[in-house]
């Protein structure tokens, strides 16, 4: 990769690595929605109903409503990164910094980070209350036992998500945090370097110019 002679601190540098991020984010909400949305359509397709069920009306709805939900959610974020990732994966490829602003990574941050939280946080919750339904409605009119148990199991399993979610995005925020930080005192110290460099120079100049002067 051609940096140009940029710092590691320089708006490029810091452009190219947010390039880079949204590259990556943006591949695993596609691999992640495609892989869900697929389960949720067989789910609700092989899905089998009598006539004679015993299943409440409102437990169908439910599941309806959820596994709609579900698809729709996850193709949103497969039609962002499918429509975004060619354009940055253009770029990427050149392995240039001094080409990283004809990716249009920072004019679509947003639809990016919409593309991620759908595939991510949003899908996966809906996916878990995907398969508590599929218990009830699968398992409804044998053992309601079974539904109760797999809705017992879950329950723990939707609490470490959360905790792990929460956890992770304000480990993520400090993170991120430091790193301005450190970027910004670092740009004030080579603001300063230069500015010290200049002062210097003038000194130095005005010196010569003073010496001449003398020997006129």
């Amino acid at each position: 990769m051609s940096q140009s002679g940029d710092g590691l601190h320089t708006p490029g540098y810091l452009s190219w690595r947010k390039l880079q991020l949204s590259r990556a984010k943006l591949k695993a909400s596609s691999k992640t929605s495609a892989l869900l949305s697929g389960f949720a359509m067989v789910a609700m397709v092989e899905v089998q109903l009598n006539s004679d069920t015993k299943v409440p009306g409102e437990m169908l709805i439910a599941f309806a409503v959820c596994t709609t939900l579900l698809v729709a959610v996850h193709m949103l974020a497969l039609m962002i990164s499918t429509c975004i990732l060619p354009n940055i994966e253009a770029v990427c490829n050149l392995h240039s910094i001094s080409l990283v602003h004809e990716s249009p990574h920072e004019r679509l941050h947003w639809y990016i980070e919409v593309a991620w939280a759908s595939s991510t946080l949003l899908g996966l919750l809906l996916f878990l209350l995907e398969i508590a339904i599929l218990c009830w409605v699968k398992f409804y009119d044998f053992s309601q036992a079974a539904a109760w148990s797999a809705c017992i199991l879950l329950i723990p399993v939707l609490i470490i998500f959360l905790a792990f979610a929460i956890h992770f995005y304000r480990s993520l925020v400090a993170h991120k945090y430091e790193v301005t930080v450190s970027g910004i005192r670092e740009l004030e110290l080579l603001k300063e370097q230069i500015e010290s460099t200049d002062v210097e120079g003038r000194n130095g100049v005005n010196t010569q110019a003073a010496g001449v002067t003398h020997i006129v």
